[in-house]
């Protein structure tokens, strides 16, 4: 999966929390999501917050089926919250090769 069709996929998946995500969907994604943020930021801070806004649910859904692809809920991703450690671990799951063989979530 190229650039265009993860930011195409998980646009279109906006507020999708079921299914998968593979490691190129996810990681593209986020990039842009990091491109458009710096972008955004440079020309005015009130684009920044909307667009932030309108991403974040994006974000939030791509994240859940990350981690569904290496078959763990999306509620995990809430470890990112605890200080210190917590951004760690969840970073390491997303780093996890995708499950080729079918699982709970697809």
């Amino acid at each position: 999966m190229n650039f265009v069709e993860a930011v195409k996929a998980c646009l279109r998946k906006y507020a999708d929390f079921k299914g998968r995500a593979g490691r190129p969907e996810f990681w593209w994604f986020m990039l842009f999501c990091m491109l458009v943020s710096v972008v955004t930021a440079v020309i005015s801070q009130r684009i920044s917050g909307v667009i932030s806004l309108l991403l974040i649910l994006p974000a939030i859904a791509a994240t859940a089926r990350r981690l569904h692809d290496i078959d763990k809920s999306g509620w995990w991703q809430l470890v990112s919250l605890v200080p210190l450690v917590g951004w760690l671990v969840v970073l390491y799951w997303y780093l996890q090769p995708t499950q080729p063989q079918a699982n709970r979530f697809g």
